[in-house]
């Protein structure tokens, strides 16, 4: 069986984006080292990313090219784009698509982000572990990386690294009772 595994930036007060969706404020951070904050580790690892709608249309306008070939990714979102032969959208019966694809066979998967797919898949118990890169700034506002309440679960912590460029990743595991 596959893993789900969260690999997300955040900020000091919890915010993964600016409020309109903009992630200059991580781009923009420095890293004089170069550090990847084991982000080739992760995506090794895995075969097929979750993201939300969002986060899509901020990599698409982003860049130039599409960062993962090599993986099969699932845009979660009610606005259906054109699929690819690797790039697939999920409009209906979400947590039923993700857990027949977490049954499978092959590399984990990486969940990317939106707030709102954290969610649905926190309070379906589909995550298995997350990797959260704390990133020393303050936005004072955006979107939380946990919105709309998630139901309460219980996690540990299996590893902790501070960067030098100032970044803080800490590695939970999903603790089932």
């Amino acid at each position: 069986m596959k893993r789900i595994r969260l690999y997300i930036a955040v900020s000091l007060d919890g915010f993964i984006a600016r409020p309109d969706g903009d992630l200059d404020w991580l781009i923009q951070f420095p890293n004089p080292s170069g550090t990847d904050h084991g982000y080739n580790e992760l995506l090794q690892s895995v075969d097929t990313l979750i993201m939300g709608g969002a986060t899509y249309r901020w990599l698409l306008n982003e860049g130039s090219e599409w960062p993962y070939k090599d993986q099969t990714t699932y845009v979660v979102s009610h606005q259906k784009g054109s699929p690819s032969e690797s790039i697939r959208f999920i409009s209906q019966q979400v947590v039923e698509t993700i857990r027949q694809m977490k049954a499978g066979g092959g590399k984990d998967i990486w969940l990317v982000g939106g707030g709102q797919v954290i969610t649905l898949l926190l309070n379906e118990d589909l995550i298995d572990e997350m990797q959260i890169c704390y990133i020393p700034i303050i936005l004072g506002n955006g979107i939380p990386l946990f919105p709309d309440r998630p139901k309460e679960s219980h996690w540990k912590v299996t590893a902790q690294e501070l960067y030098d460029s100032g970044i803080l990743k800490i590695n939970f595991n999903k603790i089932t009772r």
